[in-house]
């Protein structure tokens, strides 16, 4: 599954669309605590938070996630928008909570 498979698919809202929406997505991570998300997150995975600030955006970079997908109704900033404007970072959001946007992700991935 590709970061534009979830593009279109209708679960998701595009925040940003980055600039590799032809990406593997491998995996699905989900974590609030961004210090724990940037030891732990794996490259190529889709990162499922409600965090929307700009050290989330920071974090993505680190960690080589494929996406941020932000879960419950959480918005970006407008400095986190501009922020994944300028470095080209894949962001969607989604209503459902944290556990069913993961899961709705992982039964992508693995069918």
């Amino acid at each position: 599954m590709t970061i534009q498979d979830l593009m279109e698919n209708e679960a998701f809202a595009v925040v940003n669309a980055g600039e590799e929406t032809d990406r593997a997505v491998e995996s699905v991570y989900c974590c609030d605590l961004l210090s724990v998300a940037m030891g732990h997150a794996p490259a190529g995975c889709a990162w499922v938070t409600v965090m929307g600030n700009i050290n989330t955006l920071a974090v993505v970079a680190l960690t080589d996630a494929a996406c941020v997908v932000l879960a419950g109704g959480a918005a970006l900033d407008e400095a986190a928008l501009q922020k994944a404007r300028q470095q080209g970072i894949t962001v969607l959001s989604s209503q459902a909570p944290i556990f069913e946007t993961a899961l709705s992700i992982h039964e992508k991935i693995h069918g």
